[in-house]
Parts: structure tokens; C-alpha cells; sequence
């Protein structure tokens, strides 16, 4: 936004950025963002000196690599904290994509510094998740009690106060609490009413979620007093492509019992994260699960759970389409429009009031998003929004 603007231009951009979205035009927009900064780190990245992986695929090429892979691959970004000097702690999801071969797979949580001026990525360490203490009380893969993309397949994280951080699982849906060296401090927490199929404490009982459709994406409150899971699939009962974001008292360790509806625009569509921007407004990150030329639909609302419109739902913003983002300065010798075209995005912080970090999950060996039959980098962007997102000061690093 330029300095000239006039009063009622600036308390118009305002009242847009608020604005209720109607359930029948769909969401507002609020301009086109631009791309700022390019890094990409090779698929072919690996844990020096860990463990071999992949055993449970096959022998068969998968895009050209054929598993299994002599150490634990650098990938599967799910979640992202910013850690300061341009560090991020990254956060790999179950692995390889399902509980039955992701086993020998191990759940880590990697530091990683882009540097979106040269476009490379360098990977500083990370810790491994673990339950040396015993605070889950199902069998776990692996009798050293390191933590598996059997066991969990987490999705989200967020970081506390002390230095310790939350996790969003899939499988339960459960919420882990690991030290800030990823050694599960309590024993998983449960959703109270919501089990998926890999839950282990069905019973028999039949779940109401979808496979692998837990916590995707998870935000922590300004004040750091709650946390905001949000589910990727829609619960038995509910109306088509609505999701549910919950409330959780982290003091309590309990839920509130508040939650509050997500409408996807296509009810074959997912979420891939989400953020907190203030009080009331959230990042959420909403994909179809096309890649390359075929994507539709890659984009960053901001969702108010004020619900202005009485629609039941949150209002949605588009603040970022990520398949037309401006690219006037060609980088990376991309064209004038930038597509970032992959399966699964599930990676946005904000670095300031209208700067974005956004980095996808490259389902390591499966997608091939920016080329055909060549398994996908893990690749960061900044993004530079249309308006400033008027975000409160604590939820900016």
C-alpha cells in the first residue's frame, strides 16, 4: 500500500481485508501477491548417518528412484516454525504416506536455512521424536521407543513459550507435547468424539473420520494460552467439505469445547496449514490434490471466525492464488507468472505484515508437481501480499 492514500482509501482497504464473504459469490478477493524470494533443496537429500528407509515399497521405480533408500530421507515438510536468523525448524510428516509403510521411517523435526537469494537450501540438524518414558501406552514400532510414521503421522506444529513444542497428529486425531529435543513429555491427548481408522483405541467401534484426514494444520493463540487444531477431513454427520478447528486450554490440557467451521470450496478439496494472524483470523492454506499442469487449485485464505455473514461458517479472504503469483523479476528463470503446482502445500509463517514463507510437502518419491517423472524438491518461497494483513505484532517472529 502506497503512503499517499487518502483517508478513505486506506479505511476502505481496511473494511475489504474484514469484509463478509456471501456463501452464493463465494470468497472475496484481495489482490494478486508476487513472488520475492526462490530456494529449492534436492529430493535427494538425506540424514547423514541414519538409518536405511523405504524398505516397505517396493522394488519397483517410483520416479525415477528406486527404493529402498540407504538413509532417512530430508523430507515430507508438514509443518514450519520460524527460528530466528532465518532458520526454520521444519517438521516431517509419517513419511511415506500411509501406516503400513512407513514404519522404518523416523518422525523428526529438521533445521533448515533457505537462502532465497542464491535459491539453495541448507539443512543445519534436528531432533528425532521419541517416548523414552513411556507415556503411550499402545505397542510401538520399535522397541528403543523411537516414534515411527507407523505409530503417528504428524502433520502440525506449533511452539510454546518454554521452548517445547505441540504436535497435530493424523492417525488419532492426538495432540503430542514433545520437549524442545523431542521427547514426548505426557501421554497423547485424545479429541474427545473423533477417531480415524488408525486410531488404536477403537475398540471395534467404527471411526467417524476419514483415513489420514486428523490434525493438518494447527495455529497457537497470540497469548500462547490455546491452540487451534484443524481437521483435514469432515467429521460423519457433518455437511460435505466442512471441517472442523477446535479450541484446546493448553494450562487445562483440555478441550474448551468451542469449535468453529471451515467451508473448503470443493468438498474434494484439503487443507494444508494454518495460522494464526490475530484474535479472530486465521492462514489457511487449501489445495485440491492435483499436480504440475493439472492443479486447480493452491491457495491462502484468511478465515475470520467471527462469521460476519451468519453463514455458520468462517469468512474467507483469498490473500495468495500460489498457481498466478506475479514474478516481475523472473526469479529462478521463471516466467512473468509463478505456479507453485504441487499435490501437497502444507508449510505458510509470516515474516512480516505482508511477507509470507510458504513450502510444500514433496511426498518424497511420489510427487512429481514441477516435473514430470522426477520426484519433487522441497521448495520455499516468499510471497509478497496485495495488502498488509493488519496482523497482531505477537504473531509475527
Amino acid at each position: 500500500m502506497r503512503m499517499g492514500l487518502i483517508a478513505f482509501g486506506t479505511a476502505a482497504l481496511i473494511a475489504g481485508l474484514t469484509a463478509p464473504v456471501s456463501a452464493d459469490s463465494g470468497p472475496a478477493h484481495d489482490g494478486r501477491a508476487t513472488l520475492t524470494g526462490f530456494a529449492s533443496l534436492p529430493a535427494e537429500t538425506f540424514v547423514p548417518g541414519s538409518e536405511p528407509s523405504g524398505s516397505q515399497l517396493g522394488t519397483a521405480p517410483i520416479n525415477g528412484l528406486t527404493p529402498p533408500f540407504a538413509a532417512q530421507p530430508v523430507q515430507g515438510f508438514s509443518g514450519i516454525v520460524p527460528a530466528g536468523r532465518g532458520r526454520y525448524h521444519m517438521l516431517s510428516d509419517n513419511g511415506f504416506g500411509a501406516k503400513n509403510n512407513s514404519a522404518d521411517f523416523l518422525l523428526r523435526v529438521h533445521q533448515v536455512e533457505p537462502d532465497l537469494r542464491t535459491g539453495t537450501v541448507k539443512v543445519l540438524g534436528g531432533f528425532g521424536l521419541s517416548d523414552p518414558d513411556g507415556h503411550i501406552t499402545f505397542p510401538l514400532t520399535r522397541e528403543d521407543r523411537r516414534l515411527t510414521g507407523a505409530d503417528f503421522d504428524v502433520e502440525s506444529i506449533v511452539r510454546a513459550a518454554d521452548g517445547t513444542f505441540w504436535l497435530g497428529d493424523e492417525f488419532g486425531p492426538f495432540l503430542l507435547h514433545v520437549s524442545a529435543h523431542g521427547k514426548l513429555l505426557e501421554a497423547p491427548i485424545p479429541l474427545p468424539g473423533v477417531r480415524a481408522p488408525e486410531n488404536p483405541f477403537l475398540n471395534g467401534e467404527s471411526p467417524n473420520l476419514a483415513s489420514s484426514k486428523g490434525f493438518e494444520g494447527m495455529a497457537r493463540s497470540v497469548d500462547g494460552k490455546r491452540l487451534y487444531p484443524l481437521l483435514e477431513g469432515t467429521v460423519q454427520g457433518d455437511p460435505a467439505g466442512t471441517l472442523r478447528m477446535y479450541e484446546f486450554d493448553v494450562r487445562k490440557r483440555a478441550y474448551t469445547g468451542k469449535h468453529w467451521t471451515y467451508r473448503l470450496d470443493a468438498a474434494d478439496h484439503a487443507i494444508g496449514d494454518a495460522i494464526t494472524v490475530d484474535k479472530h483470523r486465521f492462514l489457511i492454506i487449501e489445495r485440491d490434490s492435483a499436480e504440475g499442469d493439472a492443479a486447480r487449485t493452491k491457495r491462502i485464505y484468511l478465515a475470520d471466525i467471527r462469521d460476519r455473514d451468519r453463514d455458520g461458517t468462517m469468512d474467507k479472504t483469498l490473500v495468495a492464488d500460489l498457481l498466478d503469483l506475479a514474478n516481475p523479476r523472473r526469479l529462478d528463470g521463471f516466467g512473468n507468472t509463478f505456479r507453485f503446482p504441487f499435490q501437497t502445500i502444507e508449510d505458510v509463517a509470516i515474516l512480516d505484515n505482508r511477507t509470507l514463507i510458504v513450502a510444500n510437502d514433496n511426498n518424497f518419491p511420489f510427487s512429481a508437481g514441477r516435473t514430470p517423472g522426477k520426484p519433487d524438491n522441497n521448495e520455499f518461497i516468499t510471497i509478497r501480499l496485495a495488502h498488509p494483513l493488519n496482523a497482531d505484532p505477537r504473531a509475527i517472529p
